[in-house]
């Protein structure tokens, strides 16, 4: 099951699943469920064309559809809420991210790839980054 995340989950989830964005302040996290454990989450942050970010599967569901199941709510969510877009950004280095969006329908927006190197400060600490990003988009059905 599939929903977005109370402030009582939060010490649960939390302790299994990273909950980087978590004070972000621009969108929720989606969660996914197995007999009242998480085994999943993915970010929706609701700018002009909401972004699914920070989707994150515990090791131990990967290639079980849970990654998919939590795209497919972001975007059932995105339709719900009349929105006829949905963009991912991704590394260049993680294709086995990539094959996911784009199996699901996302394709590259065609702006180039974006380098990111620095240091970026998220709700669980800094991270030290360097990294080529790719945007990719998908037109929901309306």
């Amino acid at each position: 099951m599939i929903r977005a995340l109370a402030p009582h989950e939060l010490d649960e989830v939390g302790a299994v699943l990273g909950l980087a964005r978590l004070y972000q302040g621009d969108g929720f996290y989606l969660v996914d469920w197995e007999r009242g454990a998480p085994r999943g989450h993915a970010h929706l942050a609701l700018g002009e064309i909401p972004e699914i970010q920070d989707l994150e599967v515990l090791e131990a569901y990967r290639g079980r559809g849970v990654g998919t199941s939590l795209v497919e709510a972001a975007e059932a969510w995105c339709a719900m809420t009349r929105r006829t877009h949905v963009a991912v950004t991704v590394s260049e280095n993680n294709p086995r991210a990539r094959a996911l969006y784009e199996r699901l329908g996302y394709v590259a927006t065609g702006d180039p790839p974006r380098r990111v190197r620095g240091t970026i400060v998220l709700r669980t600490g800094p991270i030290e980054v360097d990294d080529v990003l790719v945007r990719l988009e998908k037109r929901l059905a309306t």
